[in-house]
């Protein structure tokens, strides 16, 4: 793999203040069929003219039997195995793995709703583009089919299953875990990341998730009484979860307890929502904490500061860390006191 794939700080792209309308919500981590335009200011670093990883799409309808739901190998897929392979990248910390595989995504384009394009729930697998949540689940699966040595197709399309939705498993829209809170949630029960934010000092909030049924008419799939009811169900539920995360302001001090490709949760003030945008730590050569990202702004690309972003983000309050739990490491007795620097 030709190092043009590797990370390069030579090109800072400058993008202005989006407005936020009174019709529209600018933010990528919305559940989806609620994006619109981003509303984000920062310096950031993309890619410059480089080839863009083009992988196909496919996917696997919750609907269809056993037999007629394999997925058939992209072709593209195999590249960044190859790359991942050539660079011996399994012998690195997970750590280390999160950001050379986020790296080699830089400058992939941002798209948005990709999940919503059929009155079904289907697996959608595409490295054509993300939207933010995408880009952290690639990665994450990328990574774990890595650190235990299995490059198959296969076994990163149920990486990416295991990541989306509750218990691991597609049974319709609801199953999918539309809030981000409860995408770590259900993944920290399942043994795939850990919740460290509270270990890193942060602050409790009184939370109420119950945007996508406060605003029923921007999801399709909400029209479907059934659906409904059980996203009414899982706001409920998650709303009487605890609420922890760091505030902006204390973002700098938590810096060297951060380490490559801690998913970072942009924690916001919007009544109903908990998070707005999402993104991996990346440690830059300086040893200072950024963010790697799909921006709604067009690509992924690195934020050189992480308070600093997070400082941009129009009704940002803070951040959530939830860390990814290498495979090999497993298992603990407690994986949050193992887990943490």
């Amino acid at each position: 793999m030709s190092s043009q794939y590797l990370r390069r700080f030579s090109l800072l792209i400058n993008f202005t203040l989006w407005p936020l309308t009174n019709n529209s919500i600018g933010y990528s981590a919305l559940p989806r069929q609620a994006t619109a335009m981003p509303i984000i200011s920062t310096t950031e670093t993309s890619r410059p003219n480089t080839p863009q990883l083009i992988v196909g799409e496919n996917t696997r309808s919750s609907e269809k039997s056993e037999n007629e739901q394999a997925i058939a190998e992209i072709p593209e897929f195999a590249p960044v195995m190859q790359y991942a392979q050539a660079k011996n990248l399994a012998a690195n910390s997970m750590a280390n793995i999160m950001q050379a595989i986020a790296d080699y995504f830089l400058g992939t384009p941002y798209v948005a709703n990709l999940l919503d394009g059929s009155s079904q729930e289907k697996l959608v697998i595409n490295l054509k583009g993300f939207d933010c949540v995408l880009f952290v689940e690639n990665i994450l699966a990328i990574a774990r089919s890595i650190v235990t040595n299995d490059y198959s197709f296969s076994n990163f399309v149920q990486g990416i299953e295991n990541l989306r939705y509750r218990d691991g498993q597609i049974n319709g829209y609801c199953s999918r875990l539309h809030y981000f809170s409860d995408w770590i949630r259900d993944n920290e029960q399942r043994g795939m990341v850990v919740n460290i934010t509270e270990k890193l000092g942060g602050v409790k909030l009184d939370k109420q998730r119950d945007f996508m049924t406060n605003h029923r008419n921007s999801y399709p799939q909400l029209t479907d009484q059934a659906n409904y009811q059980c996203l009414v169900n899982v706001e409920d539920q998650l709303s009487q979860t605890a609420f922890i995360y760091i505030p902006t302001a204390e973002i700098s001090n938590i810096y060297d307890h951060l380490q490559p490709g801690d998913i970072i949760g942009v924690a916001t003030a919007i009544p109903g929502l908990d998070f707005t945008h999402t993104g991996l730590v990346y440690q830059l050569p300086n040893g200072n904490k950024g963010l790697i990202h799909a921006s709604p702004v067009g690509e992924v690309v690195i934020s050189r500061d992480l308070q600093t972003y997070i400082s941009r983000v129009e009704s940002a309050i803070g951040i959530v860390v939830a860390r990814p739990v290498d495979p090999r490491s497993l298992p603990v007795a407690n994986p949050v006191e193992q887990i943490l620097p």
